[in-house]
This record gives structure tokens, C-alpha cells and sequence, in this order.
């Protein structure tokens, strides 16, 4: 259960895929619910995810009320509107650099880039990537475009590198770029659905991460850490989770987020944001 707070909680960020999202991929009535009251109550809601600003969109236009999202791990922060706060892309050298070191998994290679038209997803093919990526990609089908080599995409600078497939090809992964020598230059978060046997290695900016962006967003508002809350339950929610004052990890957590004392919720199948939320509205 989640431990009460003793003092009142100004800004609230949920990250969404496997927390504001249960296992159907949708926002049930009760967390929806519950964020509307946080945010008739005064409490800001921001949504901090992996997902590009505009795959995030139909998620957070469900909520009913005006809100910024944190997207792409922290690399952009933007208003439904269209009103853009910061971006932190990685420069198209670097990622150059990446692209070449990683030669052996150019078929888990995704580059994205900060626009709503074709070639905001850039890939080589999709002969490599598994069938739970697959299903992302044909949800952004309109925004892919396939370059050979993937490096020829780079006129511009990108928001990001990311390597996706099965959990073991991304370990594999993962020793790659410690190999490298590349990991003090860059950015490596790392998130994990071991249930569809999914991983994604998401390589960005040097020290872009959720929890920066969300303490940069803290300080615009004026507010400590002490009045910030976060919701999260992957890999790549810990900078997020550590910056927050309060900490809740859902109750379907990886391991990696256990055992740091941080307040644990319900799973994302039994409305574990409700459960949290319900603890900080009206303090």
C-alpha cells in the first residue's frame, strides 16, 4: 500500500505504458477518474513517457483538460497544443558514430526525429524486429521511412537511437555499447516487457533522461522535489522516480524498482494510479 504523504503534492507525472496503460492498453474509468479530480484539486498532471510526443497524443487527449507531455524518455517536453518547452536531441555525429559501432544490430536500429511527417521513424528494414515491435511500427506506418544505410537519415540531428528485440538479442545489445566506450557520451535507458519478450535499449542526448526533464519542468514551475510525485514501473523510470519527493512504483514493477523503499501501488490491472492518486487529492 502506498505510505501517506505529509506534505501536499503540487505536480503529479505518470509515465503511461504499463501505468497509466492496463494490460488492454487502455486508461480504465477509474485512473481516468482519479486524474481529473487531481486535477480539478490544483494538482498539475504531466505524462512522462518512452513514446514519441505525437504516438503519445491519443493517450493524453483522453484525460480531458490541457497538459504537457515529457516524451521520448525526456528529450522533448510539449503541450497538446503543439507549444514546445525543450528538446534535447542527440547531435547527428554522434549518432553517426552509434549507427557504425552497432554495425551487427542495424536490423533492431529505430532513429526517430522531431517531426510529424514521413521519416519521423527512420529504420532499414523490419526483417529483424520482433512481433510486438512490428505492431508498433504498423501503428506509425505513416511517419516510417526506410533508408540503407540508416546513417543517410541523419541531415538533421535526431531525438534518438533506439535498438528493440527479443530480451536476450538486447542483452546483447547492452554489452555492444559497453563495449563501445560510447555509454559517458550518451544517454542508454532500458525498458523491459519480459511477458511479450520485448526490450528496448533507447540511446539519447548525454544526461537526457525522465527525470531531468521532469526537474527542469519543477523548476519552471517553481516548485521543489518535496511537491512532486511520480508514477512509474520500467527501467527507464528510475531518474524520473529518484528526483520525485514521492515515489510510487506500480504493484507489476520490474525488479530493478524494488527494494529502494519506494511506496508501492496497485498493478496497472487493478488501477494502481487511482490508488496512489487517492491518497494526495484534497491534502
Amino acid at each position: 500500500m502506498v505510505k501517506p504523504f505529509t506534505r501536499s503534492i503540487r505536480l503529479l507525472a505518470s509515465d503511461i505504458d504499463g501505468t497509466l496503460l492496463n494490460p488492454q492498453f487502455q486508461i480504465s474509468l477509474e485512473d481516468l477518474a482519479a486524474l481529473r479530480q487531481a486535477h480539478d484539486s490544483g494538482i498539475e498532471i504531466v505524462l512522462v513517457t518512452g513514446r514519441r510526443h505525437t504516438f503519445a497524443l491519443p493517450i493524453a487527449q483522453q484525460l480531458g483538460f490541457d497538459l504537457w507531455v515529457i516524451s521520448s524518455n525526456g528529450a522533448v517536453t510539449r503541450s497538446l497544443a503543439g507549444e514546445t518547452f525543450h528538446r534535447d536531441l542527440m547531435p547527428r555525429e554522434i549518432c553517426r558514430e552509434l549507427c557504425g559501432t552497432m554495425q551487427d544490430f542495424r536490423g533492431n536500429t529505430v532513429l526517430t526525429f522531431d517531426k510529424e511527417t514521413k521519416g519521423a521513424i527512420v529504420l532499414e528494414h523490419l526483417d529483424d524486429l520482433n512481433a510486438s515491435i512490428r505492431r508498433w511500427l504498423e501503428k506509425n506506418m505513416a511517419y516510417i521511412e526506410f533508408v540503407a544505410p540508416v546513417e543517410k537519415a541523419l541531415v538533421s540531428d535526431p531525438v534518438q537511437a533506439m535498438f528493440c528485440g527479443t530480451t536476450d538479442r538486447m542483452v546483447e545489445a547492452l554489452r555492444a555499447l559497453e563495449r563501445s566506450g560510447m555509454e559517458n557520451r550518451v544517454t542508454v535507458l532500458r525498458t523491459e516487457y519480459p511477458e511479450r519478450d520485448l526490450s528496448m535499449i533507447d540511446v539519447l542526448n548525454t544526461g537526457c533522461s525522465k527525470g531531468h526533464a521532469l526537474e527542469r519542468w519543477a523548476a519552471h514551475r517553481g516548485l521543489p522535489r518535496e511537491q512532486v510525485m511520480a508514477i512509474g514501473d520500467n527501467h527507464n523510470d528510475v531518474e524520473m522516480l529518484e528526483f520525485a519527493g514521492h515515489p510510487v512504483i506500480m504493484g507489476n514493477a520490474c525488479e530493478e524498482l524494488r527494494g529502494r523503499g519506494w511506496n508501492v501501488t496497485l498493478g496497472n490491472d487493478a488501477c494502481g494510479v487511482a490508488a496512489a492518486v487517492a491518497d494526495v487529492v484534497g491534502r
